[in-house]
């Protein structure tokens, strides 16, 4: 067996460090945490180079007494536990009093602190854990700690970083939380000399929700307030429309610092189950206050994991805080339909003028008809078409406008069906049925195959398509179809088709999803995105894809940054992102009045090509009810 040795001191305490300090983020959460717990009401945190170069924090708390300042930074020196008993009534952020023996010991570190009861402050110097300066210095009360060259006397951990913009990132996502969980403190951060965040420090949660998370965000919570008589729960919670694809915007925080929790995530959850369509999840800010003896915070080293002694009392209190909160807050989405030009006459007609015109102007009873053509009359007209498949509106007198645009690419319609379709014939109908029978003429191109005749049925609930074709009956999602539709319609095009807004739009991001779309700036713009870099986390759109027509370019816009801030897709994924999102606000609406004309072009699409089965999000667009199993059901075969 090999000799035991005790290590000399500068190994042991790079050994220590690689439980606190990881990254820039680390160093800045045990500093800010300092901060905190030293009763600042204002902070103010930058980095230059991703903190890797650079790192200040700022603070107006009580500072440290000149007396204490070496000894601040020792192992396990700290003012938070003096006797055993302590750690189990833990009140603060930090109690372990490594980090700053830690920091100091791969970086070089300058302190500069004051209390209210000295005359002047203290000035400290210390790199690689040998102190280098220790004077006196006129400076204001409270304290500032300055990080340079993190890991410069261990130019291993360096490679195990990421790049400065990846680190900035990082550190940007950890003040916005620490800021959400204390809005009592005023933060201010600042990115390579430019201010990305600022909270104003007044107490209030969704001061800070809006300012840190943005306006989307903000408007979309329902305030939630509950507990039981151990656990107490307050903060705000998304409603279910506005549910994420991703967990990426649940906080949740416990006596004020900021944890991940499976039971708070289960609890959340459970509240929202048959709320939310499957693969979405929901969105909160909570803030859980426990009694101290309660939690085991001493389980991991970056504190962010908990143990509770009594996991159900939180479950429970979590669970029916948000129940409560989502049915006192929750509204019914209001569904706008637009306007059908055949009525549009009797928008303004009074009850006087609309009996007078059907008393003089008597109209003929129209038929039942229920295929793609007029009513049929003793003249059998015709109806002419450019093209069946084209995105030209059918030249039927006293039709709807069609509203459904939808654009085919020849490669994904067979050789039989590109041919037009000059005209479509109707037969005689006996007065005593009313119920015509159209029938469309075979293609020129191919007489081994036509068109199949699609026979439109009906619309159910006026989202799902009926219709004949052969001998079975179809029922499609128009939304989802007409979803597939355009996401597949923009894939295959080069660069999206957009249009310039008439007026620009400025959108408040979270500084994680504003990172993201600064990087992101030319794959937006192949999408049909115009936008650019306003400040603050904040972007200004110009143009969007002119598929978005009647849409909330701000609501919009910020599913599209979400979906970029995901470090890990690759471009591909990231453009299909932004496709779903995009065919998903252009497609016609579920609940939206739709013609019969345009039901039936939709559903003749999507039973003529072989690329549509299922909407972007992989729900179903159709399914099929042959005649044999209607048959059976109703007993007419065996």
């Amino acid at each position: 067996m090999p000799k035991i040795n005790v290590l000399p001191k500068f190994i042991a305490e790079k050994i220590a460090a690689g439980e606190v300090v990881e990254k820039p983020a680390s160093v800045i959460k045990e500093i800010v945490e300092n901060a905190i717990d030293a009763g600042a009401t204002d902070v103010t945190v930058e980095i230059k180079g991703g903190g890797i170069l650079y790192m200040r924090v700022t603070d107006n708390g009580c500072g440290i007494k000149r007396d204490d300042v070496p000894t601040a930074f020792l192992r396990h020196a700290t003012s938070k536990i003096v006797k055993e008993d302590d750690l189990d009534n833990i009140n603060t952020l930090g109690f372990r009093g490594e980090a700053l023996a830690a920091i100091s010991s791969v970086s070089k570190v300058e302190m500069i602190t004051k209390t209210e009861d000295d005359i002047v402050g203290t000035r400290y110097v210390i790199e690689g854990g040998e102190e280098v300066a220790f004077e006196e210095i006129g400076c204001e009360n409270g304290t500032t700690v300055i990080v340079r060259d993190l890991f410069f006397n261990t130019p291993a951990r360096m490679k195990f970083l990421h790049k400065d913009s990846s680190e900035a990132n990082v550190v940007a996502d950890l003040v916005e939380k620490i800021a959400l969980s204390h809005p009592e403190v005023a933060f201010r951060f600042i990115r390579d000399s430019k201010t990305v965040i600022t909270t104003s420090g007044d107490g209030k949660l969704e001061s800070v929700i809006y300012s840190v998370l943005g306006r989307e965000f903000s408007k979309s919570l329902i305030s939630a307030d509950g507990g039981n008589s151990t656990v107490k729960v307050e903060g705000f919670i998304c409603k279910p429309i506005y549910c994420r694809p991703k967990r990426n915007a649940q906080y949740f925080f416990l006596n004020g610092r900021t944890i991940r929790s499976a039971t708070a995530i289960s609890a959340l959850e459970a509240a929202y189950k048959n709320s939310v369509m499957v693969g979405k999840f929901p969105a909160c800010v909570l803030n859980i206050t426990v009694d101290p003896g309660v939690v085991d915070v001493n389980v991991h080293p970056a504190k962010t994991e908990v143990r509770f002694s009594d996991d159900k009392s939180v479950f429970d209190a979590i669970y029916f805080t948000v129940k409560n909160a989502l049915t006192k807050g929750d509204e019914r989405p209001q569904i706008a339909v637009k306007p059908n030009p055949s009525f549009a006459a009797f928008d303004t007609m009074s009850t006087k003028e609309y009996k007078q015109m059907v008393i003089t102007e008597k109209k003929e009873e129209p038929k039942n008809d229920d295929t793609y053509a007029p009513s049929v009359n003793n003249s059998s007209p015709t109806i002419s078409f450019k093209n069946f498949y084209s995105n030209d509106t059918a030249k039927v007198e006293n039709n709807p406008k069609v509203n459904i645009d939808i654009h085919v690419e020849d490669e994904y319609i067979k050789p039989q069906h590109k041919e037009n379709i000059e005209t479509v014939k109707t037969t005689e109908v006996k007065a005593e049925k009313f119920e015509p029978e159209v029938a469309i003429e075979p293609i020129k191109a191919a007489e081994t195959e036509i068109i199949p005749q699609i026979k439109f049925v009906g619309e159910a609930f006026s989202t799902y398509i009926i219709v004949e074709k052969d001998n079975s009956v179809f029922f499609i999602d128009k939304h989802a179809s007409h979803e597939r539709i355009i996401f597949e319609r923009l894939k295959k095009e080069e660069k999206a088709e957009s249009q310039e807004l008439l007026l620009p739009v400025t959108v408040k991001l979270t500084a994680e999803h504003y990172n993201a779309v600064i990087n992101s700036v030319e794959l937006l713009l192949k999408s049909g995105f115009e936008a650019e870099d306003f400040g603050n986390n904040t972007v200004i759109v110009r143009s969007v894809p002119s598929s978005l027509k009647d849409e909330d370019v701000a609501t919009v816009f910020y599913e599209v940054a979400a979906g970029l801030s995901d470090n890990g897709s690759v471009e591909i994924e990231k453009l299909d992102d932004i496709y779903h999102t995009v065919a998903c606000k252009a497609a016609i609406k579920a609940g939206y009045r739709t013609s019969k004309e345009e039901l039936l072009k939709l559903a003749t699409e999507v039973l003529t090509r072989d690329d549509i089965f299922y909407c972007p999000h992989g729900r179903p667009v159709a399914f099929e009810i042959k005649k044999r199993d209607l048959e059976k059901q109703f007993g007419r075969i065996q």
